[in-house]
Order: C-alpha cells, then structure tokens, then sequence
C-alpha cells in the first residue's frame, strides 16, 4: 500500500487543513486584557488544523507529498501546494513563529518542535521552492536547538506516556531529520541510552491507554532502534519486550478498539493503529529474519489495515491530523522517513 495511492486524497485533506482557522485550540497563555489571541496573528505560518502541532506535521505532509510525488500522475496539480506553502513558509511568518518559541520554552516541547525539525528537514531535499521554505525556516530551527540545548540536560526523567510529549517519539523524529548541529544530535542520542538503555520487561499488558496516540512501549523502542546497533538493539528488544520471541500474548501487538470514532480523545485510538503500524515495521526493518521480524511485520499488516480507512472521514477531529500518521506508517521501514530521501 505506498503513499503514492494516497497522495491526491493526502494532499487535499492537509490543505483544508492548514488553511482553515477555525475551530482553533491555541495553546496560548493570556498575560494581558488587551492580547492578541487570533490564532492567525500568533501564528502566521501554523495557524491551521485546530492546533500548532497539527498545522507543522500537516505542512510536513504537503511537502513530503509533493516531493516525492508532485507531478506524477498519483498528484500532478502540484500549484496549489507549492501556492500555500509559499504563502506561511515566508521568512517573516516563521520570524514570527521563532520568537513564539523562545519566549515560550515549554511551549509544544518536544513533539511539535520535532516535527518543526522534521519539516525543515523535508523542505531541504524539495528542489528550488524546497530550498526557499527550508532557509525560511532556519529561524525556527535554530530555536528549537537553542531550546532543546538548554532543556535536554534538565530532563532527568522521560515523559512515557502514549500522548504529545512523550520523549522517546519526539527524540526518534529528531534524529530522523538529521537537521540539528552535531552536537545537539549527539546530545539526543545519549539522553535516549541514559533514559531507556537499562529498562527491561516493559509494562505492555498496560497499553492502550484511553486516548493514546503513540504506544509507551513501541515509541521507546523505535527510539533505541536509532541509536544501537542491529545486534546490541535486538538483546535490548529481548529484555524489554521477552512476549516477543517467547510468543507469549503481546498486547501491543493486537489492534486497539475503538468504540467512537468522533470522540476527539477516544478517536486517538485511531492514530494509535497507524503509529504503532510505523514503529512496527521500522523495528522489524531493523531485526534479522526470524520469528520476531515476522510477528511485528504481520502486526504492522494488520495495524495498517485498521487504521488507514479512518484517515478520511469527513470528521474534522481526525481530518486534521490523521493523514500525517497514515504517511508514517505507510513509508516506514521502507527507509522513508521524516527528512529522508
């Protein structure tokens, strides 16, 4: 099932997206009466998509879309992308957005600022109007560095649950992107091996949670995935998930159930069977053939299967977000990730 069959309907939702105002939930504290609180004047570039997180890992959609399928025939009209993009990835919108951020230091910290890095990555290998967006973006890059440089050496202690500021997801997106200075990747990679390197016997039977989005335990381990080596990550995978090879019941392996689609927590479910589908297949990708590998890929199948056909449903509370999720899962271990080629 690749992206590309996906990518006309993809490229539709996240424009309707990214440009639709309202309803809008900024994450925004109010310090004065007088406070400009549009969410188009507090955020000219990510406005869209009810909230900031949504509108950047949307934008990232677009460019993912039109940089690896723009004028094919899965999406030939490739204008009014290129149209909108050119019209919030400016150096004066993002200006606006890098001073948000810094002024705010825990603000989207870290799941939107991963995926800030991950579409200025995007934007990098996207030709000419790539280029464009990408050192309007600069800005704002700089500033998640500067943030997650000061703030890393604070976080004594993971944050592991399956919603927005779980650590280990946020980190892996970081290190996919490959956009950060040397130093600061660095610093991601020993902040995963000092957090996660000794855990063991993850609490599976716990998961799902009720309106989680990513799986504790797959996110975690999709992380240590980056940062060791085939064999050394296969032993880590064997002590913190044993269900695996001894075949015993495993639930982050079975489909979660999702018994209301609309309910905009509940229906985060939804997004939980697409990015445990990513993470299943990207660790697969990485563990040699056997019975493992071949568990997590069919589990990944069978993820994929259930989540996708939600992705459009007319229902804003997924409309804004899902697509992102689906193009995650359906170009994972495939060697396409976010900021890949």
């Amino acid at each position: 099932m690749p992206l590309a069959a996906h990518a006309a309907g993809f490229a539709r939702l996240a424009l309707a997206n990214i440009t639709r105002e309202y309803p809008n939930s900024p994450a925004h504290l109010m310090t004065s009466p007088d406070e400009e609180v549009r969410p188009s004047a507090l955020h000219p570039a990510f406005y869209g998509s009810y909230d900031w997180h949504s509108s950047v890992h949307m934008h990232w959609l677009l460019v993912r879309l039109l940089r690896r399928h723009g004028a094919t025939p899965a999406l030939p009209d490739t204008a009014p992308v290129t149209d909108v993009l050119d019209r919030h990835l400016t150096c004066a919108n993002i200006a606006v957005e890098a001073a948000y951020l810094l002024g705010r230091p825990s603000f989207e910290r870290p799941y939107g600022w991963a995926w800030l890095v991950a579409l200025a990555a995007e934007c990098r290998d996207a030709g000419a109007a790539g280029a464009r967006w990408a050192e309007a973006l600069a800005p704002a890059v700089a500033a998640v560095d500067a943030l997650l440089t000061e703030w890393l050496p604070k976080a004594t202690y993971p944050v592991r649950h399956g919603t927005h500021p779980n650590s280990a997801f946020a980190l892996g997106l970081l290190l996919d992107a490959a956009e950060l200075p040397a130093a600061t990747a660095e610093a991601v990679r020993r902040r995963l091996l000092t957090w996660f390197a000794d855990d063991h016997d993850a609490p599976a039977h716990w998961e799902p949670s009720g309106q989680d989005f990513l799986s504790p335990a797959l996110t975690e381990a999709d992380a240590m995935r980056r940062v060791l080596g085939g064999e050394q990550f296969a032993r880590w995978l064997d002590r913190f998930l044993p269900a695996l090879r001894s075949g015993a019941p495993c639930p982050v392996l079975e489909v979660p159930v999702v018994s209301d689609r609309a309910d905009p927590q509940i229906g985060h479910l939804l997004g939980l069977t697409l990015s445990r589908a990513a993470a299943l297949r990207s660790i697969a990708a990485a563990l040699p053939d056997g019975p493992v590998r071949t568990r997590l890929a069919e589990a990944a199948d069978a993820h994929l299967a259930a989540g996708l056909p939600a992705v459009r449903r007319e229902d804003f509370t997924t409309d804004h977000w899902l697509a992102t999720f689906a193009a995650l899962a359906l170009e994972s271990g495939t060697g396409h990730t976010p900021g890949s080629g």
